[in-house]
C-alpha cells in the first residue's frame, strides 16, 4: 500500500524553518484556517534579529469576536507591508544573501493586494516554499468539508486525502487522542523540533526561533540544507 503523509496547521506569518520542514515531510499539507484566530499567536507576526535583539513584525488585524476564524481576519491598518519591509531591509542589509532576494521579496511586499490575512499569509508560503524547493501539494481545509469534533475533523481530512499517515507538532500531545486515528488506521507521526544545526546569523546570540526569512538572508541557496536536523 502507498504511504500518504498529511500535515494540518494554521497558517502562520513568514513562519520559522520548523514549519517548513514539516511542510516539506509531508505529500499533502493542509492550511486550517476555518478554526478560531488566537491573539498573540504566530498567526500575523513573527521574529526578526536587529542589532539591539529580538523585534516582532506584526500584522494589525481587527478581532470583533473571540470566535472570529483565521479565515475571516483582515488587516486593520494600511501599509503594513511597507513598514515591514523597510524593517527587514534595514536589519539584513549586511547579511550575505539579502541582495539575492531583495528584488522578489520587495516586490512581494508590495505587491500584496489583499486585506484577509490566510491570503497574506499563503502570498509568502508559496513564494518561501519555492525558493526552498518543497512541492508538497498544500491545500486549504475548506475545500474538504470537514465535520465532528477537534479530533474527528483532523481524522475526516486525513481520509478525505487518503492519508495513511498523520504528522503533528508535539504541542498537540495534549489533545491528540491517538487511538482514535489507530482505529481509521491512520499512523500519527510526532515531529521533532529539535536538532536543528545553527547557521551563520547576524547579531549574537544565536536564536532558532525566527522568520526562516532569516535563514533566506544569511544562508542563500543553502538555506534547504539547514531544515535537516543532526
Amino acid at each position: 500500500m502507498e504511504m500518504t503523509k498529511v500535515a494540518i496547521l494554521q497558517s502562520n506569518y513568514i513562519p520559522w524553518k520548523g514549519y517548513f520542514d514539516i511542510i516539506r515531510k509531508a505529500d499533502v499539507f493542509v492550511i486550517y484556517d476555518e478554526v478560531q484566530y488566537t491573539k498573540n499567536d504566530w498567526r500575523n507576526r513573527n521574529m526578526i534579529k536587529t542589532p539591539t535583539g529580538m523585534q516582532w513584525l506584526t500584522i494589525p488585524v481587527s478581532q470583533q469576536s473571540l470566535n472570529q476564524k483565521i479565515c475571516d481576519t483582515y488587516v486593520s491598518k494600511s501599509n503594513w507591508n511597507i513598514k515591514h519591509w523597510n524593517a527587514l531591509a534595514g536589519n539584513y542589509a549586511r547579511a550575505p544573501y539579502f541582495r539575492h532576494f531583495e528584488n522578489e521579496f520587495k516586490m512581494l511586499y508590495t505587491s500584496i493586494d489583499t486585506e484577509n490575512l490566510s491570503e497574506i499569509n499563503r502570498h509568502f508560503l508559496d513564494k518561501i516554499n519555492s525558493i526552498l524547493e518543497i512541492n508538497t501539494e498544500i491545500i486549504d481545509s475548506r475545500v474538504l468539508d470537514l465535520t465532528g469534533d477537534k479530533n474527528e475533523r483532523l481524522i475526516d481530512a486525513v481520509k478525505k486525502l487518503n492519508g495513511t499517515h498523520y504528522i503533528s507538532g508535539p504541542a498537540a500531545k495534549s489533545y491528540l487522542d491517538v487511538s482514535e486515528f489507530e482505529k481509521a488506521s491512520i499512523q500519527v507521526e510526532w515531529m521533532e523540533y529539535s536538532g536543528y544545526p545553527t547557521y551563520s546569523q547576524l547579531f549574537e546570540p544565536f536564536n532558532h526561533n525566527v522568520t526562516v526569512l532569516d535563514l533566506l538572508f544569511n544562508e542563500g541557496p543553502n538555506a534547504k540544507n539547514f531544515l535537516n536536523r543532526q
